[in-house]
């Protein structure tokens, strides 16, 4: 049958219809996605077996020419002949066309198949952020006034579960999730210091603080990662209460291995991946090299507005305890010719404004706070995220990428050597070690190839999760402008209450302000 059927013999709608079933990168059709066809067809489901018992689909696929024979036995059953292989094998005349609409029409039951490749990551980025969340206390009392290190409360909402953290353990943790997921989006830690004096240094305090907010947002990166969530290692480093969490992680780690060697599609990887993978992977790398540079300039934007009101609140603070300290000195104040002496009924009152002053202090430091953990901790989070994207690219090329191609190189080497060592006469023994290590060599370029494609499929899957991601933008601005409305609101009410206590102290007979300078 293979012989009778083949590209020149059947009509033009046959090779339309394999290229609207077919991937870029395989001329094969999936037998799910054929099954798919037959929703066409109306076919009666035990015709519909009958066909694919005809046609060769042991591995999953179906090639070029088996699914010509398979269009042509579909053809013969609309026309309510037996779909039978020896009717095409006596077949004089051009092979019929069956009955399933427009080519271009039949590419959608291809893109149903790829919403169910493992390759799509159908997360939305509300479903990531239920998955978890994490919150982080420092537990300094434990350890007293001299602190040898610092511990962490760490509280995990789905496992409702709280333990305890040392740096040191977040080290070790981090280390190993390399280790097992060289391929995938693992955040950097915050760097470790020698801490020097004592806690109540200011320094000191602002750097745990700092580190302490740094490792949230690693720890929520990681819990809400579509395939770390799900990770032994990440449940036990949330979870295990026991003294030693370290020893406990590498065990783990032992049993479980990295990615590659527990993934079931690590080997089928080349498989799933689009043929213009690299042009993707270029793409998305450079757009997302852009979106990170924006938002660092948005992060730094948004600093210094909450060190603006910080400073702002510090010098309300100021300008209320000068004024406190104007209306606090009772100085005898000289009588004035006209025997009036303003000043001495005035000071008193200017000396009360200072509790205004104050609270407008306190609510500008409070929209530093807001702005600080409501803007800009979840624009570091997503810049976090970003970051971490950008090491996996240099991890991709600097390693697997790299070894594959050195591989290479030594492998063309070998056989040059080989060639040589035939044309002239050696040792036996020579040549057969050579032959021994081409071997060995062409075995681990094959595991490197299989590596390289993984970290493609790794890659792409990243690329969705940063995407996936990219909606946090609305979060970020519906954020920020809720801080600004607060704020405003909170520092208007004051300074409103502030202003109708000026006039009752500084206006004319109905209630105005004299002017400062003349017109």
């Amino acid at each position: 049958m293979a012989g009778d059927i083949n590209e020149g013999s059947v009509p033009s709608y046959y090779r339309e219809v394999h290229q609207a079933l077919c991937s870029a990168s395989d001329e094969r059709v999936p037998v799910n996605v054929f099954q798919r066809v037959f929703t066409r067809t109306s076919l009666p489901v035990t015709v519909q077996n009958q066909i694919l018992e005809h046609v060769n689909s042991s591995d999953g696929f179906l090639s070029k020419v088996s699914l010509y024979k398979a269009l042509a036995l579909i053809a013969l059953a609309q026309q309510g002949k037996p779909p039978s292989p020896k009717l095409l094998e006596n077949f004089i005349q051009d092979f019929p066309k069956p009955q399933l609409g427009e080519p271009k029409e039949l590419q959608s039951l291809k893109m149903q198949t790829m919403q169910d490749s493992p390759l799509i990551l159908s997360l939305t980025l509300a479903e990531l952020l239920k998955k978890d969340t994490i919150k982080i206390e420092l537990t300094p009392e434990k350890k007293g006034l001299f602190l040898k290190h610092v511990e962490y409360q760490v509280t995990s909402e789905r496992f409702t579960l709280t333990v305890y953290r040392r740096y040191s353990d977040f080290d070790v943790f981090h280390e190993l999730l390399l280790q097992r997921y060289s391929y995938r989006v693992v955040p950097a830690l915050p760097p470790k210091r020698a801490l020097k004096g004592v806690l109540t240094s200011v320094s000191e305090r602002e750097f745990i603080e700092g580190r302490r907010r740094a490792l949230t947002r690693f720890l929520n990166l990681v819990a809400r990662h579509p395939v770390f969530s799900e990770d032994e290692l990440v449940k036990t480093f949330l979870t295990f209460s026991g003294s030693d969490v370290q020893s406990k992680l590498r065990d783990a780690c032992r049993k479980l291995g990295d990615e590659f060697m527990t993934c079931k599609y690590a080997t089928q990887a080349k498989d799933y991946l689009p043929a213009d993978i690299q042009s993707q992977f270029s793409s998305s790398r450079q757009l997302i090299r852009n979106i990170h540079s924006s938002f660092q300039k948005l992060r730094d934007r948004a600093e210094k507005m909450a060190e603006r009101s910080k400073d702002n609140a510090t010098d309300l603070l100021m300008f209320g305890k000068e004024l406190s300290s104007l209306g606090s000195d009772e100085s005898p104040v000289p009588i004035l010719v006209s025997g009036r002496n303003p000043w001495s009924a005035l000071r008193h009152s200017v000396k009360g404004l200072s509790v205004d002053f104050s609270a407008l202090s306190e609510k500008a430091a409070r929209q530093g706070r807001r702005e600080e953990d409501e803007v800009v901790e979840k624009l570091d989070l997503f810049l976090d995220l970003l970051q971490s994207y950008r090491d996996l690219c240099e991890r991709h090329e600097k390693g697997v990428l790299h070894d594959h191609q050195r591989a290479l190189q030594k492998y063309g080497i070998m056989k040059r050597q080989i060639m040589s060592a035939t044309v002239q006469p050696k040792e036996q023994l020579s040549v057969e070690q050579l032959e021994s290590r081409i071997v060995q060599q062409e075995n681990a370029i094959q595991a490197m190839e299989l590596r390289n494609y993984f970290s493609l499929f790794c890659l792409h899957q990243e690329s969705q999760l940063i995407f996936t991601y990219l909606p946090i933008t609305s979060h970020i601005l519906a954020s920020f402008v809720d801080s600004q409305v607060q704020g405003h609101k909170e520092m208007g009410e004051v300074w409103q209450d502030l202003h109708s206590k000026l006039k009752s102290l500084f206006g004319d007979g109905n209630g105005r302000s004299p002017p400062l300078s003349p017109k």
